[in-house]
């Protein structure tokens, strides 16, 4: 499957990329953010428990399944004050 990958806000800052494209067999979103937290380093900034995703511009949860060619978001939760 590949999928088109987009980060938004502090995590497109500390990651230093907008989007990218990966392949490989994911069932969810979950799935596909611990392959990402995987690559160590950097990418830890996606293991905070807050993070919030999207699955083909619709907000969704971790556990969201995923198709072949879905794009999917992450950014972080938004704070105000």
């Amino acid at each position: 499957m590949k999928l088109n990958v987009l980060y938004f806000s502090r995590y497109r800052e500390t990651l230093g990329l907008d989007d990218e494209t990966i392949e490989g067999d994911f069932t969810s979103v979950d799935q596909l953010r611990q392959h990402l937290i995987r690559r160590s380093g950097v990418w830890q900034v996606l293991a905070e428990q807050n993070l919030m995703c999207a699955r083909n511009q619709d907000m969704c949860g971790l556990d969201e399944p995923l198709i072949d060619g879905d794009e999917v978001g992450f950014f972080p939760t938004v704070t105000g004050g």
